[in-house]
């Protein structure tokens, strides 16, 4: 059965695993077709899923418009989340970024496929780097304001940002983001260097994207096959061989597949659900058995040892100032000695 999270400091219910439609749609040579898709989406919402992710530009439209079709008669029973900022290459200087111009053009066109008239959550999709936060956020409160979008979230954006952009709105009186959608797997743990601690600092609910990296997770490269074309080619030589990182995990990955009967997928995913913070993967499927496989990982417990061994396998150094503060010297002179004894 799926249990279901709070998503950040607001009283929306979205279930721990969120499904994510990017598949939904051939249009870019890819994905599944309608009737596949539909049976996707149905074994999610069977198994009590109701937190579904998809953006304006994913399989040019149809994702959102395939999504739009199926929610159809239950609508409010759904909390739909859905993407601005990103656009194909156009004429128009406006057409992409963080903008107002492109927020307020984008709702019209999400709305109108999906055939709804509010989002349950707006992602800003990726930071743009050149639009002032006060812009974005104003904009982000007057459709809230208007009732076309519920709540706001944050895709991709450096955690210096997402605080800045936090604190304005909370002094305004303006809607405030409550979810951070960013990268996370075992094989991407660098978001836990100011991303996790921002999200935790904020209660943000983080959901995961690429939470298999594109395949690597499930083993699969390891017989040649393509796949996600960012985890695959020269990126891969890189990966395969005996002793790199990445051909580590694996290996433990393996080695906790061997003691669980489990697929490698569904341990991958139950790791993300022992982090520091509220972790809901995002869990993308061409075909439906996939998606009943990463369905099951909701029934798999990992034990102390075997999170260790897969934390091992993939940890990474966590840099300045973090591993400064580790040092012995330091903790003594911050807590005049008291360090091991201040219980938090």
């Amino acid at each position: 059965m799926m249990n279901y999270r709070l998503l950040g400091r607001s009283g929306l219910r979205v279930s721990e695993l969120c499904l994510g439609t990017m598949t939904f749609g051939e249009d870019w040579g890819w994905g599944s077709p309608k009737d596949e898709a539909r049976k996707i989406y149905d074994a999610f919402r069977e198994a009590g899923g109701n937190f579904i992710d998809t953006a304006n530009v994913y399989t040019q439209g149809s994702s959102e418009t395939f999504l739009g079709e199926f929610v159809s008669g239950h609508r409010d029973s759904v909390a739909i989340a859905t993407k601005y900022t990103n656009a194909l290459t156009t004429s128009d200087p406006n057409a992409g970024g963080n903008q107002r111009k492109n927020m307020m053009q984008a709702v019209e066109g999400s709305l109108r496929r999906l055939r709804t008239d509010y989002i349950d959550l707006y992602w800003l999709h990726i930071w743009d780097q050149i639009t002032p936060i006060e812009e974005v956020m104003r904009a982000f409160d007057d459709l809230v304001r208007q009732g076309k979008v519920l709540y706001v979230g944050v895709s991709d954006a450096p955690g210096w940002w997402i605080s800045k952009a936090n604190t304005i709105a909370e002094f305004r009186g303006w809607s405030p983001f409550v979810g951070l959608q960013i990268e996370y797997s075992l094989i991407e743990r660098t978001v836990e260097r100011e991303l996790i601690p921002a999200a935790k600092a904020l209660g943000l609910t983080v959901t995961a994207w690429s939470p298999l990296a594109g395949g690597v997770l499930t083993g699969k490269y390891a017989s040649g096959e393509a796949g996600d074309s960012r985890y695959s080619t020269e990126m891969m030589k890189q990966w395969l061989p005996e002793r790199t990182r990445s051909a580590r995990i694996v290996d433990a990955l393996q080695n906790v597949s061997k003691q669980t009967g489990r697929s490698k997928a569904q341990i991958a995913l139950a790791w993300l659900r022992h982090r520091a913070v509220p972790v809901i993967p995002i869990i993308g499927a061409r075909k439906l058995t996939q998606l009943e496989d990463n369905i099951a990982s909701l029934t798999l417990s990992l034990t102390p040892d075997q999170l260790a061994s897969l934390d091992e396998a993939s940890t990474i150094e966590l840099g300045f100032p973090h591993h400064f503060y580790a040092q012995e010297m330091v903790r003594n002179f911050v807590y005049a000695g008291f360090g091991d004894r201040i219980i938090l």
